[in-house]
């Protein structure tokens, strides 16, 4: 052993028995010895000489690579020694007749696919202009046997994935070769080669199944490059059938067969040749075959081919006339194929390149254009509804996981809610074109899921009760008022049943969906309404063990008693007396615990309660009890947790507060139910409840007032209160009010002035003395936090305290916005705000300019617009606000309207760009009708000119100023602006 064979061992060595270093010393010197000039010739030598595999593979790899790289630069000399050493070893022939030389082809599999790959990096570079004889001086000798053969097939398989494959991505110079490469095949050796891979089968096909299997699957590779001729023949296709069918021979060899098959049925040609060849085929033959163990090998092979040409016949369905012969042979074989393929679909693992929903949906499209469905396809519609709902059933190894909803129940409902939602497209497609069918499909599932075996009705269950829910979206409401089809009995049905695996989650939540997606068939035939009642109001809905489930059927009921309204004033005290301890047990639960997260949190059931008894239609007596029932005992806690406050102690108190927060969410959802006409107008007893209710919640605030939780409760209910109350509601703001901005930090001041913002849009210039009282204290407030330089930008900056900032910042802009255009900018001017004025103009300047955000511009320019129309009367009147008018000349109309839009950052390409630049033109035009021809002399003598604007120019846009088309005076300003911006060249920074 030399030193190169000894530094390629130590080079390899996995054992750890070679020191590091001399492993690293090996690798150096072999990548070293890679650069000698005459080491193609020392890699052939020792692949002669040397048994070693490890010297076999190093020498190979390096001859790939040398000759992928410096091919160019060898001589002809050096080219003829490598092409006639490498073919000879692929050919198993000897060296120089020197009969003690190793063979290569004795060696392991992965140093005969190397060799490979060399050779075809040889055929790569000269075949066919410079070694044209390649494959027919291989072939003769094809007859030295087994070990040949197998190299043949190794280099057919090496070219096609180097070169000709389109599997992997290849370069344009790849994709010349190989075109090169196939026309020079064609025209010279494929006829000889499949003629070979022919006679190889026949002679082997008793005797070496291993050899016989690589022939095909080399085979396989090049029919779809390759006349189909030269397959499709009497030799070829009985030959393969023959082996596919052959009881005596190992799976894997007929395996190999089917893939030629499908291979041959995949080629792409023209349909009417398509169909020629599979009429040819005769595929029946092998439907047998698929019925077999689903876990072999050949069943799978088998189940790819039959939904491989199924694939092809669709197509040939589809583009041929369905009207003339061709159109019926293809239909013909289609129907022919597919109870196999239903079959497969449903038993059999499928090839992951087939997707059932896109086959499928493919064949119920053909089916629209035929009217009425015969017999057949209506037998097909029946197997295609059975395959989507073998699909969509779970795995019964699931059922527990999915029922406790742990990780792996997680985990798996969201892969099915995803997996799902094709097939359930599909099944809606099935339903509009054969939608009896589908309805009794449905109908039968359900039936026999009931009485199917424990160990699979709850999968089964949840499969037909899905069917029927997604069915439902493909519905027309008039389809489902009336109940057309099987649904008047499957309705009924539904409702009456009590299914033995009602206790399974994913079953009683998609029972109680499905009730209510088809509510309004109960709509429309009242007669079930008890049914539905009690489908939501015993242990199927709200008193199901499992909270997930109550929760949803809480929520669900809400909805259920929207749509039926009054149709369930019969129903109310049975319905009240059903979910006294739903109710109870709400609002004294622990609010810590995590089943509460979420929307869902039980509250929907107050909100259902409020619906019914908030209507018109129930008598006023029996009203005010109802919610007095509900209000006293609720407020009676409230009250008791406010009055034994002090006495809490650290252990008791996030309990109590968790409570109150259940509490108020409670009086919240059940106020939902009742307009703000009842309470106020028609039965303003009711309205007075809601402002004792409202006046024991303020009181929260006073006793705790920086527990943010009761405090963002509370506000909500505000908020709730001001749309049911209206008006009334105001001899209770000036407390609730102060009490919130009193210990209010920058999160909780957000939600003050959006509850401010509803406050001022609901009821407009009446709040103006609440305003005026408290707009300083916010003012103060909100200057004292954020800083007046703007937000510090760069690496550690986002921080939650920043962002809570910005957030209070964009509110105040939409508070500032909202005052201004409620004709309420007179709270601006009051004595107590009055010293804040000047932060808030030079705010509202420097967002107008410079904010990134262009929708923020724009709403501070609009508010700009109403100060000027609200305090600037006509040219020369009285100043309303002393300085205001020079401020709004000299700076905002030069920073704002000019500087900021002449910035390179304005780009006009950009929808809300143009939206603020039709605002600012707005303002230029609001400023002139306000201050005449004092803006213009400004405009035309100061500010253009300081933007270097010709003084013709900014005349022409005077005289356009004082026109009255705005849209005309919105172009005009664009085209000054990009003239001014040419002229600049970026030479100018403004600000």
């Amino acid at each position: 052993m030399d030193d190169l064979e000894k530094a390629i061992r130590f080079s390899f060595d996995q054992s750890g028995a070679v020191d590091s270093a001399l492993k690293s010393q090996a690798v150096s010197f072999c990548q070293q010895i890679k650069g000698a000039p005459l080491i193609c010739t020392i890699c052939i030598e020792k692949l002669y000489f040397c048994k070693l595999v490890e010297v076999q593979f190093w020498c190979l790899q390096t001859l790939y690579e040398v000759i992928k790289v410096k091919y160019a630069l060898m001589s002809v000399e050096e080219k003829n020694f490598i092409r006639k050493s490498v073919f000879s070893m692929a050919c198993y022939e000897f060296f120089d007749d020197n009969k003690s030389a190793v063979r290569v082809l004795e060696s392991p599999p992965y140093i005969r696919n190397k060799l490979a790959q060399v050779l075809v990096t040889l055929i790569y570079f000269e075949y066919p202009l410079i070694w044209s004889s390649v494959f027919v001086d291989f072939l003769p000798r094809l007859s030295k046997g087994s070990v040949v053969i197998d190299m043949f097939c190794r280099v057919l398989n090496s070219l096609d994935d180097e070169l000709i494959s389109l599997d992997y991505l290849r370069t344009s110079e790849e994709i010349a070769v190989a075109g090169r490469v196939k026309d020079a095949m064609r025209q010279q050796c494929v006829e000889q080669i499949v003629r070979a891979w022919y006679e190889i089968v026949t002679m082997y096909r008793n005797s070496d199944f291993e050899l016989c299997t690589s022939v095909l699957d080399c085979m396989r590779r090049y029919i779809s490059w390759i006349d189909i001729n030269l397959i499709v023949n009497d030799a070829f296709i009985p030959l393969l059938f023959e082996l596919i069918l052959g009881d005596g021979l190992s799976e894997q060899f007929r395996g190999a067969a089917v893939r030629c098959v499908l291979a041959v049925v995949s080629k792409r040609m023209d349909p009417q040749s398509k169909l020629c060849l599979l009429q040819r085929l005769q595929i029946s033959r092998v439907f047998g075959l698929v019925s077999g163990d689903v876990e072999s090998e050949l069943v799978s092979e088998v189940a790819a081919l039959l939904t491989g040409y199924a694939v092809e016949a669709l197509e040939c369905v589809k583009r041929l006339n369905s009207e003339d012969a061709t159109g019926e042979v293809s239909m013909k074989l289609l129907n022919e194929v597919l109870p196999s393929v239903f079959y497969v679909m449903q038993n059999c693992k499928i090839d992951t390149t087939f997707s059932i929903v896109q086959f499928l949906s493919g064949y119920v499209a053909t089916m629209r254009s035929l009217s009425p469905l015969r017999e057949e396809q209506l037998l097909h519609v029946g197997q295609i509804l059975e395959v989507i709902r073998t699909q969509i059933c779970y795995e019964p190894v699931y059922r527990d996981h999915l029922d406790v909803l742990d990780k792996i129940g997680i985990e798996e409902e969201a892969r099915m809610v995803e997996f799902r939602k094709d097939l359930l497209v599909l099944l809606r497609s099935v339903g509009r074109v054969a939608p009896d069918v589908t309805q009794l499909f449905i109908r039968t599932a359900l039936v026999s899921s009931v009485v199917s075996s424990p160990d699979r009705n709850v999968e089964e269950m949840e499969a037909a009760l899905s069917l029927l829910y997604a069915l439902g979206e493909s519905m027309s409401d008039e389809a489902m008022r009336s109940g057309s089809g099987f649904l008047s009995e499957l309705m009924p049905m539904l409702l009456q049943t009590r299914l033995p695996c009602h206790s399974n989650r994913l079953v009683a939540l998609v029972y109680l969906e499905t009730v209510t997606r088809y509510m309004k068939f109960v709509q429309e035939n009242i007669q079930y309404i008890p049914m539905v009642l009690g489908a939501f109001l015993d242990d199927r809905g709200i008193h199901h063990p499992n909270i997930h489930v109550s929760r949803r059927a809480s929520y669900l009921f809400m909805r259920v008693v929207k749509l039926l309204k009054a149709k369930l004033v019969p129903y109310i005290e049975k319905i009240l007396q059903s979910l006294q301890d739903t109710v109870a047990r709400f609002t004294s639960m622990n609010y810590s615990s995590k089943e509460l997260s979420g929307s869902e949190d039980g509250s929907h059931i107050f909100e259902a309660i409020g619906l019914l008894i908030g209507m018109e239609d129930v008598l006023l007596e029996k009203q005010s009890d109802y919610l007095s029932s509900l209000l006293t005992p609720l407020c009676q806690q409230v009250q008791a947790l406010l009055q034994n406050a002090k006495a809490l102690n650290p252990e008791e108190s996030p309990a109590k507060i968790a409570n109150a927060q259940q509490i108020i969410m409670a009086i919240n959802s059940l106020s939902k139910g009742f307009s703000e006409r009842l309470v106020t107008s028609s039965r303003p007893a009711i309205g007075l409840m809601f402002k004792q209710t409202l006046d024991v919640l303020v009181q929260i605030l006073v006793v705790f007032p920086r527990v943010e939780p009761l405090r963002s409760k509370v506000t909500s209910f505000i908020h709730r209160m001001v749309d049911t109350l209206g008006s009334s509601v105001f001899p209770y703001l000036p407390k609730a009010l102060g009490q919130l901005l009193a210990e209010s930090e920058p999160k909780e001041m957000v939600g003050f002035l959006v509850l401010l913002n509803q406050l001022i849009c609901k009821f407009n210039t009446s709040v103006r003395d609440i305003l005026d009282e408290i707009f300083p204290a916010i003012a103060g407030r909100i200057f004292n936090v954020i800083p007046r330089d703007g937000f510090p930008s760069g690496p550690g900056t986002n921080t939650e305290e920043i962002r809570e900032l910005q957030e209070l910042q964009r509110t105040l802009y939409t508070f500032l916005h909202v005052i201004a255009t409620h004709d309420l900018s007179s709270v601006f001017l009051s004595p107590k705000s009055r010293s804040y004025l000047d932060p808030i103009m030079q705010l509202l300047l420097s967002t107008s300019c410079n904010h990134k955000d262009y929708l923020v511009r724009k709403a501070c320019v609009q508010i700009f617009i109403r100060l000027i129309k609200d305090w600037c009367v006509r040219p020369y009147g009285e100043e309303k606000v002393p300085g205001f008018r020079s401020f709004i000349i000299e700076v905002f109309s030069r920073d704002c309207c000019l500087y900021s839009v002449l910035d390179k950052s304005f780009e006009f390409g950009d929808a809300n760009t143009l939206v603020l630049f039709g605002e600012i033109v707005t303002a230029q035009k609001v400023m002139y009708e306000k201050f005449g021809n004092d803006f213009l002399i400004h405009l035309v003598s100061k500010d253009f000119p300081s933007a270097c604007c010709p003084r013709d120019l900014a005349e022409q846009y005077c005289q356009k100023l004082q026109g009255s088309d705005i849209k005309a005076l919105k172009s005009s300003y664009q085209s000054l602006i990009e003239k001014l911006r040419l002229q600049q060249n970026g030479s100018l920074v403004f600000r």
